[in-house]
């Protein structure tokens, strides 16, 4: 595994945003521990092919060996298309793995968790969604994924067979969110190269 990463990508996940509570922990570990790190958190558009144009133009002339980026759930979907695309580690929180599937539901007129606003979650989109994913995954080892098994939106099945051969760390309990995400941010972050003190 490449040393320590230099730059550092968090995505958010659907309906989320940077306010996350996953993203300010990570931010706050960054500023308390490695504030030499380039980081970036950046607010995620609706639409899934704007989403990853807008991450992969803001980190065109990032280092690719010293690059890492973090994704939860729809934003573990994203990560991962990321890590893909530019060969970088990724560390995956509850990730979804078919979101194409899964946010039919959801087509319409959406609300975020952090805020008042209101977005539009467009059929196309889907689409979009299907275009983006990665038929297999290369290089397994770039992969760390923390899955719960009290997940109540996603199957933990799901997310550990699609990662299978990646390192796992498989939760008994917790739940969508990762509440307890800060207990298990140091080893995320030593999987990047990266250690408190």
């Amino acid at each position: 595994m490449p040393g320590a990463v230099t730059h550092l990508l968090y995505l958010h996940g659907f309906r989320s945003s940077p306010q996350s509570t996953k993203a300010r922990l990570t931010a706050a570990w960054l500023q308390r521990h490695r504030p030499d790190v380039h980081w970036w958190c950046p607010q995620l558009p609706p639409s899934p092919r704007d989403a990853l144009q807008l991450v992969l133009d803001g980190a065109a002339d990032w280092p690719v060996a010293p690059t890492g980026v973090i994704g939860s759930s729809l934003g573990g979907f994203y990560a991962t298309a990321v890590a893909e695309r530019l060969g970088c580690r990724a560390v995956l929180l509850n990730p979804a793995v078919d979101p194409a599937r899964d946010l039919q539901a959801h087509i319409g007129e959406t609300s975020a968790w952090h805020g008042d606003e209101r977005f539009f979650f467009r059929a196309e989109f889907i689409a979009e969604l299907r275009a983006i994913a990665p038929v297999t995954l290369t290089r397994l080892e770039r992969y760390f994924a923390l899955i719960a098994k009290g997940d109540e939106v996603l199957s933990w099945a799901e997310m550990s067979a699609r990662y299978r051969g990646a390192t796992i760390k498989l939760l008994e309990g917790g739940d969508h969110a990762l509440s307890d995400f800060d207990a298990h941010l140091p080893e995320a972050m030593a999987f990047l190269g990266l250690t408190g003190g």
